[in-house]
């Protein structure tokens, strides 16, 4: 008979420091690159390629030129010579080694072709439309299930260590020898973020040959450098602002192949220039999540151990870069299990290069290994939580080095009491609501490398109390720049509203690309020492004068200034990630990335993460609804409660949309995406989401860093799918294998 359930009250605390940069942004006061309307600003609109491969062969641009308002149409035929920005995963700085207009050369469909540059908006976009290309098309591949695609070896592509096939023991004769197997295959479409503040760039030249750009990135230090390649001058006189970035998610990571574009036109029409990417443009123009297919197999001995894993992984790439797939990163680290062997292939197909989108490899995989395991707990007969704890790890099972902290265990545990796991029956089917719903319990657990990259950090404190602090991070919404100021707050004892930090400007500190869940663990520990520095300064100087009490809990750090009689007082932090050399703040400063870990010279670091999910099927259409989610995480140190929280709440919602709403259709007859746009690229809404409760183990990692913090935004989203999926085989009985699930998936044959 089925257990009849109802919904909890919903009772989630709202805990935490409120965030620096809220009323700002609720007020409309914080600005975007696309916000600059200043006179005498100039309009650029792109063209794009109507072929998915081959070349252009002629460009009539008499009508265009004809609009009122038309200052210029630029095309590889008069742009003029410029220089690659290279691939960021090459050595360079780019999404992608392809730049449009450096040749007639058509490499994927939407790719511009022309750029046009107008007084206003309005004539930009006219004369685009207006624009005549004529081409020589060639065969092309649409995608990674074409006919004609074929996968290789990831290893033998980019025979570097960190691309090799993970290995431990020996994994295919453990797997003949298991007495239990479970062997299955997962299918993960191409997905685009969407993040709400478009990609845009305004590129200016002042009269001594500086150009500043404003652009929204999560890497201003290699967007200048990546510039200044391009355009043959020294980094020096390029100065990049993206002080804050309405939403990146891995695609606003590097040099945008228009921008250089953007300040070439600006210094040939002598005024400054704007480009905002439309919607479309987007899906066609940046990098994004590339589609993979996961063939799982697992070995597990009568005791309900698992003794071998197996995962291979076919993930598309563009034909003119390799994105390089490491999702077996994390499945070989999930589990203790002895014997696992992680192969990679690369398919190349004719679109932009693909990109880091949220948990770029880690969600994807995850969704493929962690519903295999839940298959073979059922094949055991275990409870899948108890499973997963009979399965902890005590070691990194590749490299045998410790963990530098692991709590996974502790996620599981915390997670099923405060879920009320004990009250799920074990049979699928077995459990409804009281409208005939089908109700299924699923859980899941996820990882994501702890990684920490090189950083620059200076404190500098006014007698008028003010705070000025200057690191390399960009303010993507995650709420770094509140951590950094509860941080220096509590430092100092100075108010959090006199902490002013400047991020994403390459003139106030050198700027790391903030991807990988590293921005917290890379800039709060230089902060934190930085302000500790400081105020050992103004103790030293000023301690004892004028009565004031110097020790660890008495004067704050405008009083013992005020008591030194000195203007100002600063102090400056260098910090990198263990077992970095010296050089590697060269890296930095440089514009490349820098980042290390998982693997340490002492230990293995990765944050792990445990989903719990009910889901709710109407019996007749069979739609899903997702009523409550219980997540519990293990990162360390928690700086900032509240961002914390809404971390992994928007991880949680993007995890929903990526099992139940997104895929970006890719168009077999002409190349390019189908659904590129908010109306056809389904996501979830309000009314998709139920109750969100979130937990934190809180446990220090002082191995990882001094302030004991790990990452946080990528892990949120990892293993949120398969939870949702195990959930659905609970209700319904059916395993599904390739997401997004579809009503059809459901329906009784």
């Amino acid at each position: 008979m089925a257990t009849h359930l109802k919904t909890a009250p919903r009772n989630t605390p709202r805990a935490g420091a409120e965030r620096v940069d809220a009323r700002d942004k609720v007020r409309g006061a914080t600005r975007y690159a696309a916000d600059d309307a200043r006179a005498g600003l100039l309009h650029a609109a792109l063209v794009p390629s109507r072929i998915a491969r081959g070349t252009v062969t002629g460009i009539d641009t008499a009508a265009a030129q004809r609009v009122r308002g038309v200052r210029q149409v630029f095309t590889h035929e008069n742009v003029g010579a410029f220089d690659t920005g290279g691939f960021l995963m090459g050595g360079g700085f780019g999404f992608q080694s392809f730049y449009p207009l450096r040749s007639p050369q058509v490499a994927y469909r939407g790719q511009t072709v022309a750029m046009v540059v107008a007084e206003t908006l309005e004539a930009a976009r006219e004369a685009a439309a207006l624009v005549q290309v004529t081409y020589a098309a060639v065969p092309f591949v649409a995608g990674i299930d074409a006919p004609d695609a074929q996968p290789q070896a990831q290893s033998a592509l980019l025979p570097q260590p960190m691309f090799a096939d993970r290995r431990a023991g020996d994994a295919e004769a453990a797997l003949q020898g298991a007495a239990f197997t479970v062997d299955a295959a997962y299918e993960l479409p191409t997905q685009h973020q969407n993040p709400m503040e478009i990609i845009a760039t305004v590129a200016e030249w002042s009269a001594d040959g500086v150009l500043t750009v404003r652009e929204p990135t999560q890497n201003a230090e290699g967007v200048r450098h990546g510039l200044a390649k391009q355009l043959g001058i020294e980094p020096a006189r390029v100065r990049v602002l993206s002080p804050t970035v309405g939403g990146g998610f891995g695609q606003k990571n590097s040099l945008q192949s228009h921008t250089a574009l953007v300040a070439m036109a600006a210094r040939a029409l002598g005024q400054p220039v704007k480009l905002v990417l439309s919607r479309s443009q987007l899906f066609h123009n940046a990098s994004f999540r590339p589609a993979s297919r996961h063939h799982v197999r697992l070995g597990a001995d009568r005791n309900g151990k698992l003794t071998a894993a197996i995962h291979e992984i076919d993930q598309q790439t563009s034909r003119h870069d390799l994105f390089p797939s490491s999702g077996t990163e994390i499945t070989s680290r999930l589990y203790g299990i002895g014997n696992f062997l992680g192969r990679e292939r690369l398919v190349r197909t004719d679109v932009q290069t693909p990109g880091y989108m949220r948990a770029p490899f880690e969600h994807p995989a995850a969704f493929a290994f962690e519903s295999a395991v839940d298959e073979m707990a059922c094949v055991l007969g275990r409870d899948p939580v108890a499973f997963r704890l009979a399965n902890d790890a005590a070691a990194d099972p590749i490299s045998g080095k410790p963990f530098s902290s692991r709590h996974l265990a502790e996620c599981l545990v915390k997670g099923s009491t405060a879920f009320g796991w004990a009250r799920r029956t074990m049979a699928p089917r077995s459990m409804r609501a009281a409208d005939g719903s089908l109700i299924g319990w699923g859980v899941a657990a996820g990882a994501y490398k702890a990684a920490i990259a090189p950083a620059v950090a200076k404190v500098r404190l006014d007698a008028n109390g003010t705070v000025r602090v200057a690191v390399g991070g960009h303010e993507m919404g995650q709420g770094i720049r509140t951590a950094i100021a509860l941080t220096v707050a509590r430092t100092l004892g100075a108010p959090v509203a006199a902490v002013e930090i400047v991020l994403g400007d390459t003139t106030a500190a050198p700027q790391h690309l903030t991807a990988g869940s590293w921005g917290t663990a890379t800039a709060l520990p230089p902060v934190q020492e930085a302000a500790q520095r400081l105020m050992e300064d103004l103790r030293q100087n000023a301690g004892g004068q004028a009565g004031v009490q110097a020790d660890a809990n008495g004067a704050t750090a405008v009083a013992l200034l005020r008591a030194s009689g000195r203007p100002f007082a600063e102090a400056e932090s260098r910090m990198r990630a263990p077992g970095q050399p010296e050089q590697v703040f060269g890296r930095l400063t440089g514009g490349l990335p820098a980042a290390a870990g998982p693997v340490y010279p002492d230990f293995v670091a990765f944050s792990f993460i445990a989903h719990f999910v009910e889901v709710r099927i109407e019996p007749t259409t069979r739609r899903i609804r997702v009523p409550r989610v219980l997540s519990v995480a293990d990162c360390g140190t928690v700086a900032s409660l509240r961002t914390a929280r809404s971390q992994v709440e928007g991880g949680v919602v993007w995890g929903i949309g990526a099992a139940l709403r997104e895929a970006s259709e890719v168009d077999p007859r002409y190349g390019g995406f189908l659904n590129a746009d908010l109306a056809e690229y389904v996501l979830p809404v309000a009314a998709d989401i139920g109750r969100i409760d979130v937990d934190f183990v809180g446990k220090p990692d002082t191995r990882l860093n001094a302030m004991g913090v790990k990452g946080l935004g990528e892990v949120a989203m990892v293993g949120v799918a398969p939870a949702i999926v195990n959930a659905v085989f609970h209700a319904t009985g059916k395993r599904l294998r390739r997401l997004p699930l579809r009503l059809e998936d459901l329906l009784e044959s």
